[in-house]
């Protein structure tokens, strides 16, 4: 509920403030008085766009505030609460509208964008005003006008939540099987580099032991005479080494029969020739080790390029060759689970689609059958309001499913959307002869004022909207069909806060509350001011809104017996 709304400095407004209760609540005063203007204001509050030309002349800022109880079990309470704001301190909106176009909005005292505050205030209050394209006048919103007279918003819930589980699935299942067409040549190709790979039979640094076995090649005739050249001249050559130790030694060994020192190196010597006879044999051995077989080299250098030509394919060293490896067999394992997250997808997606088409069809019979009975209730309620012989009537559609639909999508060939199956216009023929038409394309003030009233009123119960405010609800109607109106409102009144906006006596003084909205001039600055009004002062509004200006004794007559009239 709107508790009280503060205007400041927003066109001729200098300085507004109106507390509101529940009931219904009646905004009157002459054309041009500002009433229209607190329409707008509330608009802002509830997240209309914002701008620099709303500023009164001569300030810099204009600021809105609006304070709203919310009931506990609301959609804006749960939208709030998600913002970790508390409901039950209710609701404190501001606006401040900048000439610099740097507007700003604050949620409880918290700064906050147009996104937030519109999921708040969406089902807060609801605005009718003379031709606006009004929530319950868009084509979009049939469809939820429907399901909300027939309580079917649970069924539409599930409908829902199926729907939007799908929808990823369905995309999933698209990849898993663009995957799968593209599986075939991707797993020629791991199996092939996988079995490239185990074909070569790569040892550990096998790599730089060839490139030492193919250097020795390369010099082996080199290393063969060298290690010859060192045995001979360690052995087997004239006064070799070897030859030339044992005479050292027995030198040494015979003036070591003088000196015990001389002979422990005479000992050391004979040692010596000990180790030179056992390098000459290991020598002997290396010789002839040495690889004779001239196709060794070759086989090397074919053994190395591939290798190499490995290396360069996958990575560079034989280590990253193993790590890529791994790697195929990684997405050789993946490729192979495919079908069987395929299928098992499949099954899952299977059991969605069920579930929707079947409570999608069961939306479908429910809305065809609650459609006659909602058109008969406008009917009824348009000829309460004296529109006279007309007709209303519920166009339900199903849309044929595209063939690039996905199959999840559709049942009985007709697509399912995140609503149903259905598509909703409403059509209206307001004058006998006339060919029904959507009621978005009535043109009349009046009529168009009419069907909400009635729709409104059919809703009433189940409406979500906590605050409804009718601006210019009376266009193109008066005498009895005013009265009608009058009374249409104050029945809303007792399901929702109702705030009207009207020139007519009639329906005014069905009201629970009464304000004047007047302007004047002070300083040679136009002002708009708000006065409730209670007895004499409600009394001769009423007689102002019956006779003009001057006001008479049969005017406050009139007033006076129109007000009798209620109490009684």
């Amino acid at each position: 509920m709107l508790e009280e709304l503060v205007i400041r400095n927003f066109a001729i407004i200098d300085d507004l403030k109106i507390r509101f209760s529940q009931g219904l609540t009646i905004l009157s005063g002459e054309t041009g008085a500002g009433k229209s203007i607190i329409i707008n204001a509330v608009n802002l509050l509830l997240g209309s766009r914002a701008t620099a030309k709303l500023i009164r002349t001569g300030a810099q800022t204009a600021e809105l505030e609006a304070l709203f109880q919310i009931d506990s079990s609301s959609q804006a309470a749960k939208a709030m609460a998600d913002q970790g704001l508390d409901a039950a301190q209710g609701l404190l909106i501001r606006r401040i509208i900048s000439c610099n176009d740097r507007h700003r909005i604050y949620i409880n005292g918290r700064m906050a964008t147009i996104q937030l505050l519109t999921s708040i205030t969406q089902n807060l209050a609801g605005i009718s005003g003379q031709h606006a394209h009004q929530r319950l006048l868009k084509e979009e919103q049939h469809l939820l006008i429907l399901d909300q007279y027939a309580g079917l918003l649970s069924l539409r819930s599930q409908v829902l939540d199926d729907y939007n589980q799908l929808l990823p699935m369905i995309k999933k299942f698209d990849g898993l099987i663009s995957l799968k067409k593209k599986q075939k040549d991707r797993i020629e190709l791991l199996e092939f580099q996988k079995e490239e790979i185990l074909g070569a039979l790569i040892l550990p640094e096998e790599d730089k032991n060839l490139e030492k076995e193919r250097k020795q090649l390369k010099n082996r005739d080199l290393i063969f005479q060298t290690v010859n050249r060192v045995i001979e001249t360690l052995y087997t050559a004239q006064d070799s080494i070897i030859e030339r130790l044992g005479e050292v030694k027995k030198d040494l060994s015979r003036v070591g029969e003088l000196d015990e020192l001389l002979g422990a190196k005479a000992e050391i010597i004979e040692e010596s020739g000990y180790q030179i006879e056992d390098l000459v044999e290991e020598l002997r051995d290396y010789s002839n080790r040495i690889e004779t077989d001239d196709q060794r080299l070759g086989r090397i250098e074919e053994r190395l390029d591939q290798l190499n030509r490995l290396k360069r394919k996958y990575g560079g060293s034989l280590e990253n060759i193993s790590d890529q490896l791994l790697e195929i067999e990684n997405q050789l394992s993946k490729t192979q689970n495919l079908n069987h997250e395929i299928k098992n997808l499949r099954t899952s997606l299977a059991t969605i689609h069920e579930r929707l088409a079947s409570c999608a069809k069961q939306l479908s019979l429910k809305r065809i059958k609650a459609c006659q009975s909602l058109a008969g209730r406008v009917e009824q309620e348009l000829s309460d309001l004296q529109m006279g012989p007309i007709r209303f009537k519920i166009k339900i559609m199903q849309q044929p499913a595209p063939k690039e639909m996905p199959f999840y999508l559709v049942t009985d060939s007709q697509a399912i959307s995140e609503t149903g199956l259905d598509r909703v216009v409403f059509m209206i023929a307001p004058n006998p002869g006339e060919e029904i038409k959507p009621l978005a394309g009535i043109a009349s003030g009046g009529e168009l004022s009419r069907v909400v009233l009635a729709l409104k009123a059919i809703l009433a119960r189940s409406d979500s909207v906590e605050t409804i405010i009718f601006d210019e609800v009376d266009a193109g109607i008066g005498g009895s069909v005013a009265e009608v109106v009058g009374e249409k409102l104050a029945d809303l009144s007792r399901y929702h806060q109702t705030i009207c906006i009207t020139h007519l006596p009639q329906i005014a003084k069905f009201g629970n509350h009464h304000y004047k909205i007047s302007k004047k001039v002070i300083n040679q600055r136009t002002q708009t001011s708000i006065t409730p009004l209670k007895g004499e002062q409600r009394l001769e509004e009423i007689a102002r809104m019956l006779g003009g200006v001057q006001i008479t004794s049969a005017t406050l007559a009139h007033a006076r017996e129109m007000l009798g009239q209620l109490q009684e």
